[in-house]
């Protein structure tokens, strides 16, 4: 995996887990109403939100087939086999993630604020937004990562420099 689908990936998981968190458990002692749910379910799917959801059943299942395979090689065939059976079984589980997401999204913004967004994501800038998102943050993290490692570089000069003047390196 290069650093660029690295940070891609990163970037993705660490979306989702800011997702999950900011709009955590507390969120859900309120009831949207079922207008709001589907305006923040059509916000989820518009927004490519379920694309970066889908392989999260599967990563799951492939990190404990992974684990046992450590253990035992020879479990391969039942194990492939198993995790078959257990993306399957779990496939329901997907609709579940994309409503508690809607919730959240419903929790947070009220229905006219949903339509608002939505009718932002559908407009010719939203979709250019969403198209274009990704390669925005891939080049943000990557200027980040130049801009820190310069950064790095002049600190470490200045220390350098600092600690010459004091007589504690050469």
């Amino acid at each position: 995996m290069s650093i660029i689908q690295a940070i891609k990936r990163t970037s993705r998981l660490a979306a989702v887990a800011v997702a999950l968190v900011a709009f955590g458990p507390a969120a859900h002692s309120q009831q949207p109403s079922a207008a709001a749910m589907s305006t923040a379910k059509e916000i989820v799917t518009v927004t490519g939100a379920t694309t970066l959801f889908n392989p999260l059943i599967a990563g799951v299942v492939e990190q404990a087939k992974l684990l046992f395979l450590q253990q035992n090689p020879g479990l391969s065939k039942d194990l492939n086999e198993i995790a078959i059976k257990i993306r399957n079984d779990l496939a329901p589980r997907f609709d579940e993630l994309v409503n508690d997401v809607a919730r959240n999204y419903a929790i947070h913004f009220t229905e006219q604020e949903l339509k608002d967004v939505l009718a932002f994501y559908k407009s010719p800038a939203g979709k250019k937004l969403i198209s274009e998102q990704s390669k925005v943050v891939e080049a943000s993290m990557k200027f980040a990562q130049d801009w820190a490692n310069k950064l790095s570089d002049q600190v470490i000069a200045q220390m350098r420099e600092e600690l010459k003047k004091r007589g504690l390196a050469q």
